[in-house]
């Protein structure tokens, strides 16, 4: 089969196709020839060579999201077979023309939606399900601020959040970025170029803050994180591009009754994604199925151009996912 693979660490050219051996079908899992792969900021990590793959994943071959058509099922496979439409969230080896999958980790292509589209959905809605909803505790009525809300994470954040009845509001580099946000249902983007994001926070809520920020930059935003929180409030990470070491105001933590948590999701084990599965595909899967939540797509590569999907991912001028295709 044809991949994607890192040739050695370093910048977006060290992405090459290459021939790999396609990948044997385990027992609970199920072979899926690949029509799209989603790219995302883990990808950009692991080509750097700051994001080592599980030792079981392909140590070469980025890819954190795919989409396409069960071409085999394992032998203890129970609810796909051959010809189903799946999408699917995997530990690595997304950037090729065959992926295996542990059967728990696919989702059926909802009927209204393209492989593309179904490629951009695995790694940021399992993300955002995992750390909003089962880590973060989101509930209706609650408000919640998601950083980066133009990126993938964010666009799904937003959506996600509104349907299941929050008020998001989000941070984003531009004006342009903050309209389409709004438009997409955060009831406030804040423009962090122009505007202090706890001032503001501050602000629209009456200075009662928000029950749930979504946080992946880390560093000097934690303790404006902590000061935008309410009473109660919960503070997650799934990143920490600014650093990992940061000082806190821990009488404030106290004070507020304030939780702060995070998680990695890679590492997880298989039952563990299963679970967060059937939670999308409850919650979820349905409002993507009636058009209430969408697909939200900045461009498509053709596969052998991931070199340049991945400079534009870096640049960040993108508004949600970018995608290679594989057809």
């Amino acid at each position: 089969m044809k991949a994607i693979i890192i040739t050695r660490p370093g910048g977006p050219e060290v992405l090459q196709i290459a021939e790999r051996p396609q990948p044997k079908c385990g027992a609970t899992e199920v072979l899926v020839k690949v029509a799209a792969s989603g790219i995302n900021r883990p990808d950009v990590a692991q080509r750097k060579g700051n994001y080592p793959p599980p030792a079981s994943a392909p140590q070469d071959i980025p890819g954190l999201e795919i989409a396409g058509t069960v071409v085999e099922t394992g032998a203890g496979v129970t609810r796909w077979k051959v010809g189903d439409k799946v999408c699917a969230l995997v530990i690595g080896g997304g950037y090729a023309e065959y992926c295996n999958v542990p059967e728990g980790q696919c989702l059926p292509v909802p009927k209204n939606l393209s492989f593309v589209e179904a490629a951009s959905l695995p790694e940021t809605f399992f993300t955002v399900w995992s750390n909003v909803f089962d880590r973060g505790h989101l509930q209706k009525g609650e408000s919640s601020l998601v950083h980066g809300g133009s990126s993938g994470i964010g666009v799904a954040a937003i959506q996600m959040a509104k349907a299941m009845g929050s008020t998001v509001y989000v941070t984003a580099g531009s004006e342009g970025k903050c309209r389409f946000c709004e438009d997409l249902g955060a009831a406030k983007a804040i423009n962090y170029k122009t505007e202090n994001f706890k001032d503001v926070i501050q602000q629209i809520t009456d200075g009662k803050g928000v029950d749930v920020i979504l946080d992946m930059i880390g560093g000097d935003y934690t303790a404006p994180n902590l000061q935008s929180l309410g009473d109660d409030g919960r503070l997650v990470m799934i990143n920490m591009m600014k650093g990992k070491d940061v000082g806190i105001d821990l009488s404030l933590v106290m004070r507020k009754r304030l939780v702060i948590t995070g998680s990695m999701l890679r590492s997880r084990e298989v039952a563990f994604k299963a679970a967060i599965a059937r939670g999308l595909e409850k919650n979820i899967w349905p409002l993507l199925a009636s058009g209430q939540i969408k697909a939200v797509i900045y461009k498509v590569f053709p596969a052998a151009d991931a070199a340049e999907a991945h400079q534009l991912m870096e640049s960040s001028e993108h508004i949600g996912k970018i995608v290679l295709s594989w057809e």
